[in-house]
């Protein structure tokens, strides 16, 4: 528990036998439950995470958002936070964000990971395509985002239901940002944080999933987006 609030951590895996062992090695004694959703792995990243004491969660339907979805939807806790099985977001910062996303205004708390202050962290297509993303998200929604594509969060359970959550993939870190933007119950900022080079093998395809992102950016747009969880 954390100021008498439960404190879920939930991380997507796919194949992360290399990493999910640090992240959940350093994860703080405050966090009451971590969820590992197994994306259909097919290395010793499930088991490695359960005796570590995680709770995993099978999805056998691959993609980014699933395995989210999936994860958040088994959620207990009053505080949810976010993380990569590649141990390149830092864990050790989780009391510092919480107390963010406490004493703010807001509902949700995305980790941005611009300015980046290791420049080795990131490969330079993938930098220049998160730039050009965020930039495109900030001009149609007309709010600044630094990092659109960032994937540690941390929110209160309560906005997931004025949330609509459709995305299966890449996109879904776009859009979960968008939905607390758009709702004036949840309310969104951004908190810079030290990112680091990730462990195991890589699962972003560049272009592909930049076009994709791309084109849910606009659809997401015009649709407009209604209140609920779905999957």
């Amino acid at each position: 528990m954390y100021q008498d609030r439960q404190v879920t951590v939930v991380i997507p895996c796919l194949n992360e036998e290399e990493g999910i062992q640090k992240v959940l090695s350093q994860i703080p004694g405050f966090v009451d439950e971590v969820i590992v959703v197994d994306n259909d792995s097919t290395d010793g990243t499930a088991r490695i995470a359960r005796e570590m004491g995680a709770r995993v969660i099978h999805e056998t339907f691959r993609g980014y958002g699933r395995a989210y979805k999936t994860g958040l939807l088994h959620a207990r806790g009053d505080i949810i936070v976010t993380l990569d099985g590649d141990h390149s977001y830092p864990v050790d910062s989780l009391s510092y964000l919480i107390e963010s996303l406490l004493g703010s205004r807001v509902g949700f708390v995305s980790a941005s990971r611009f300015p980046i202050q290791n420049p080795d962290a990131m490969a330079l297509k993938n930098l220049l395509g998160n730039k050009c993303l965020s930039l495109i998200m900030s001009l149609i929604y007309f709010r600044r985002v630094r990092d659109s594509q960032s994937g540690m969060w941390i929110f209160y359970k309560e906005a997931l239901t004025r949330m609509n959550l459709v995305s299966d993939g890449m996109a879904f870190s776009e859009e979960i940002k968008i939905e607390a933007m758009l709702n004036r119950d949840i309310g969104f900022r951004e908190i810079p944080i030290n990112y680091s080079n990730r462990a195991g093998e890589i699962k972003l395809r560049p272009w592909r999933d930049g076009w994709s992102n791309l084109i849910f950016l606009f659809k997401k747009r015009i649709k407009g987006s209604p209140t609920s969880l779905k999957r």
